[in-house]
């Protein structure tokens, strides 16, 4: 009884170590493929160069949610322009002024049958400039445009000349920049800040789409969806071929 106990619990001991071992050989994998994939995404995340638009929100700025060509904005309005490089929304850099109607249009007097939109236009810094571009200085601007005028009206009345993509994307602004548009300007995820230095990446993914402050690319920070999706197909046929063994023992 004694020889048998001793010969079972050495038939189970291979049993069970042949079991762990592809565990074990398939988690290694696995954990090694996912550090590689993230760490690749986080390699290529890269910054974007473009106009983003924003609208007064109280004495602070709000990412618009619309583009400038849809959005009609109400008399007294406050919108803002910010030239930068950035990943997203929430990593664009605001403009430099705060909203202020009454002082940036103070020397514009109200007029019947039109309305007066308040403009900020920042073309940002030298550090993200296109190679061999200065960029303008700030300046602001009281539009005053028909009531039923748009935001990109609005500006077209202050600001030209404007260059547009075929997607309506503001790629230029009064000229600057004189060329590209939502370009992706860096490998590293870094955005550049004023002394020129890439500062940290932001976990995020490139512009997300409007009618005319944003690209639509979607070369983002980190591994697509899809390949999420394999790596957690192939982790659960794995568990299932493990299962499939233990039962077949």
């Amino acid at each position: 009884m004694t020889d048998r106990a001793g010969c079972a619990g050495e038939r189970r001991t291979p049993s069970g170590a042949v079991l762990r071992t592809p565990i074990a050989a398939l988690l290694t994998t696995l954990l090694t493929a996912s550090a590689v994939l993230f760490g690749a995404g986080g390699a290529e995340a890269a910054g974007y160069r473009y106009w983003s638009f924003w609208e007064a929100n109280g004495k602070d700025w709000a990412y618009a949610t619309q583009g400038p060509a849809l959005l009609r904005p109400d008399d007294g309005t406050v919108q803002g322009f910010r030239f930068s490089v950035s990943e997203d929304s929430a990593d664009a850099d605001q403009p430099r002024r705060a909203p202020d109607f009454g002082a940036i249009c103070a020397d514009t007097p109200a007029k019947d049958g039109s309305k007066r939109v308040a403009l900020v236009i920042d073309p940002g810094t030298a550090a993200d400039a296109p190679d061999g571009e200065e960029p303008p200085a700030l300046r602001t601007a009281c539009a005053q445009v028909a009531p039923d005028a748009s935001s990109a009206e609005a500006l077209a009345s202050v600001a030209k000349p404007l260059r547009y993509d075929s997607s309506a994307m503001i790629c230029a602004i009064s000229g600057y920049p004189k060329s590209g548009c939502g370009e992706q300007v860096s490998g590293d995820g870094g955005k550049k800040d004023g002394s020129g230095e890439p500062s940290a990446p932001a976990a995020s993914s490139a512009p997300a789409a409007d009618d005319g402050g944003m690209d639509d690319g979607d070369g983002g920070g980190g591994p697509s969806a899809g390949l999420l999706v394999g790596i957690g197909a192939v982790l659960l046929l794995g568990v299932a071929a493990v299962f499939q063994a233990r039962r077949r023992r």
